[in-house]
């Protein structure tokens, strides 16, 4: 027997912490090797972490929630076979399991005796019998003389006058609960004046169970405006709620809600108490940091360009339309993707690295890529990552097309792996679709360029000497001006906005 501890593992390069997001294990549980023991969260992604042992879980190390350290132990398994159970006797009478909803307590009523129910039965599928409600009230010897002089009235009651006096306090017949101390008392207090029964009803009534009086049209306003009926008090004749009375408690409603906490709180609170604190870790950690690093180490240098996209959206519409692209999504950006591929082939420095002391050298150098892993920035529930698609020069429009697919799939369902987000080359930032103009990104590090795509709408545009409504869309793009230049910038935003004009360029 032996007690394997498993250590927090280096799942991405570079990897020095990471978050216990999740078990998916507990102590006791049985785990095969590759069996997925928890999520961990790290400076890029979510990660499933397989078992490297096979055997029972003795001890989860680290609780959810926690950050720790690559090599930290997180998990104990125990290679020793769980014991099985041991066998039950015949003598031994299986464990009653609770019922989900616990058990009711017994009913030591004359109905509840005369309905069949057993004392301490399960709430789910205990009941009276379906003829129980039919059976009337057993009436001891001493009590039989009084209880039959007073049958008829108390019948009377039940029967002739409950659906008529229900219907006009808004309840069921099938909901009252005819209280026997009503039904046995004297007919003339039961009748009362002038042969009225709704004494008699009114003392039915007071049993209700969970029941407040009130008429349908007072029922349909509490609904409408999500009052509880058991909230209001009433004041009706006969304690029914009115419809004074849900106008009451609305306004009274309203004042408390004025008074409420909202997302600004109350003056009245502690300072310490107004302010509420997120911790910075994971994704979050890991952007501020790129970006501070990045907005500091590069000096940026952005520029603008109106781009008139009318082609782009008729060459879009019709590959939606084409059966090549039938049940793939299609958009404007995969366009903006394979013109970016385009321009940066014809202008290789915007696809490229500044390394400082290369080799631990005092010089730096420009690694530039013959290779395009093209970044797409993708806004998660997790945060801001830009997963990257390798050898995005390689393929298709189809194949682009699917793997824009794939990525944007994967990144709203918080499963980008590390390797996904590692090499990239060149990013676009889709800004567009939440119906912005443009704007100056942030170049991602280890990268030298990023095309900020601005969202695509009719405006006039002066086309042959006039003003037409157009598709209009603005390209914003951010450069190391370590590597890139005004012209060499300028050359390819203008290179860009060539395929988005005209689409037709790729096929050059």
């Amino acid at each position: 027997m032996t007690l394997n501890k498993f250590n927090l593992p280096d799942v991405g390069e570079g990897l020095t912490e990471a978050e216990i997001v999740a078990w998916k294990v507990k102590a006791g549980d049985t785990v095969a090797i590759n069996d997925v023991l928890c999520e961990i969260e790290t400076a890029k992604s979510l990660v499933e972490l397989p078992s490297p042992f096979a055997g029972t879980v003795t001890e989860l190390l680290v609780p959810e929630g926690v950050t720790v350290e690559v090599g930290t132990p997180i998990i104990s398994v125990n290679d020793a076979p769980a014991q099985p159970p041991a066998a039950q006797t015949p003598a031994t009478a299986p464990a009653v399991a609770a019922p989900m909803y616990g058990t009711l307590h017994a009913d030591a009523s004359d109905a509840g005796e005369q309905a069949g129910r057993p004392a301490g039965g399960p709430l789910v599928g205990s009941g009276p019998k379906a003829d129980a409600v039919k059976r009337r009230r057993r009436i001891s010897a001493s009590s039989a003389p009084a209880a039959a002089a007073h049958e008829a009235p108390a019948a009377a009651a039940g029967t002739g006058a409950a659906a008529p006096v229900a219907d006009r306090v808004g309840v069921e017949a099938h909901d009252i609960w005819i209280n026997p101390d009503a039904v046995s008392r004297p007919a003339d207090e039961a009748a009362g004046p002038a042969g009225d029964l709704r004494p008699t009803l009114g003392g039915a009534i007071s049993g209700l169970v969970g029941k407040v009086l009130a008429k349908p049209p007072v029922r349909k306003i509490a609904r409408d405006l999500g009052i509880n009926l058991a909230d209001v008090v009433p004041t009706g004749a006969r304690g029914e709620v009115t419809r004074e009375d849900l106008v009451s408690y609305q306004a009274q409603r309203d004042a408390e809600v004025d008074k409420a906490d909202s997302f600004w709180g109350k003056s009245g609170r502690p300072q310490d108490q107004r302010i509420e604190r997120i911790p910075v870790k994971g994704v979050r950690k890991a952007t501020a940091k790129a970006m501070v690093e990045s907005a500091f180490a590069a000096p940026h240098v952005s520029i603008f360009v109106d781009v008139d996209a009318s082609r782009t959206m008729e060459f879009v519409k019709r590959l939606k339309a084409s059966r090549d692209f039938e049940g793939i999504k299609v958009s404007p950006l995969l366009i903006l993707a394979k013109a970016v591929i385009w321009a940066a082939a014809r202008n290789p420095s915007v696809n490229a690295t500044w390394v400082d002391n290369p080799d631990g050298s005092d010089s730096a150098e420009i690694h530039v890529k013959h290779f395009m892993n093209l970044g797409i920035a993708a806004a998660t529930p997790r945060g801001l990552m830009v997963p990257n698609i390798k050898n995005a020069q390689d393929l298709s429009l189809k194949q682009l097309a699917l793997a824009l697919n794939e990525l944007a799939t994967t990144a709203r369902a918080g499963k980008t792996q590390p390797a996904q987000m590692q090499g990239g080359t060149l990013t676009v930032t889709n800004i567009g679709a939440l119906g912005i103009d443009t704007g100056t990104p942030i170049i991602n590090p280890g990268e030298v360029a990023i095309v900020a795509f601005g969202t695509i709408k009719q405006k006039p545009w002066v086309l042959d000497g006039e003003v037409i409504p157009r598709w209009i869309t603005t390209l914003g793009g951010s450069f190391d001006h370590r590597v890139v230049d005004g012209d060499l910038s300028a050359r390819f935003m203008a290179d860009v906005a060539a395929i988005l004009e005209e689409p037709a360029l790729l096929l050059d």
